[in-house]
């Protein structure tokens, strides 16, 4: 589908809030573009105008600070994140769910703030973000507010961002530095593909914690568990959040079954 659109690259922070605090509903903003573009050529989107935040100094960066932790602009890429070092380093999980999303070439354009504000309950970075208590600070003309990932999403598809803000970084705690943790992915081809079920379990010496997407309307995490809880109790605390449906991709039934599996067999590999 042919959609005409004007293009505009803001230089400054400034000027691209200036450009969303119009308030005009046909404005997209973009990033790597790897869910916008495939959704105005699908007729999903007509926006009369998408704005390009690449330009902007600063938003590609990734920062580590002993105190403040991680720091994600909002124009860093996946691939960004799998060659960081400190990434590598202080947050293996959060370099485990970037592997698994889609294919070198998507990881090359693709943005993990993207990835997030998509809210697709099949997000491969939410799992991490979730269990690392994450949290996303959104400015707009009238200001900032920072708010928990676990409060970002509100549906399939939907966050809490008002039409004239935007999330400009995304902050890991330096208390979450050092934890172990892992992230499955179950797909229905061998290869890049979207998830039929992601599982991530991240141990963080006190307790653990188990993050699943593809299995609610959003990404969801459990609370802290005791390492020494039995794997009954931990599935019965993994199907308390899970909301699984029937979909093209599988039915609710097995979609159910492998969070189970895959629960079981994370929580062995990482816990014991």
């Amino acid at each position: 589908m042919l959609v005409k659109f004007a293009y505009k690259a803001p230089q400054s922070r400034e000027q691209l809030l200036d450009m969303l605090a119009t308030g005009d509903s046909d404005l997209k903003l973009l990033a790597g573009g790897t869910d916008l573009l495939v959704n105005i050529r699908n007729g999903v989107y007509c926006p009369k105008t998408v704005v390009d935040l690449k330009k902007i100094p600063g938003f590609d960066a990734i920062t580590w600070d002993k105190r403040a932790g991680l720091t994600i602009g909002p124009a860093v890429t996946i691939n960004a994140v799998l060659i960081n070092v400190k990434v590598r380093e202080h947050y293996p999980l959060l370099s485990a769910c970037a592997k698994d999303l889609a294919s070198y070439q998507i990881r090359n354009r693709a943005t993990v703030v993207g990835n997030i504000v998509n809210a697709s309950p099949c997000s491969d970075m939410a799992p991490a973000l979730l269990c690392l208590d994450a949290t996303i600070l959104i400015e707009s003309k009238q200001g900032k507010r920072e708010i928990p990932i676990a409060e970002f999403f509100t549906g399939v598809k939907k966050t809490v961002l008002q039409q004239d803000e935007m999330v400009t970084s995304i902050r890991i705690p330096a208390d979450k530095a050092g934890v172990q943790g892992v992230y499955r992915k179950l797909k229905r081809i061998q290869g890049h593909d979207l998830g039929i079920v992601g599982v991530a379990v991240a141990n963080f010496g006190n307790g653990a914690r188990i993050a699943v997407s593809s299995s609610a309307p959003t990404p969801v995490v459990t609370p802290l568990l005791p390492l020494d809880l039995s794997l009954p109790k931990v599935l019965q605390a993994v199907n308390a959040i899970i909301r699984p449906i029937s979909d093209v991709r599988c039915s609710q039934e097995y979609r159910s079954f492998m969070v189970g599996e895959y629960t079981k067999r994370l929580w062995k590999e990482v816990i014991s």
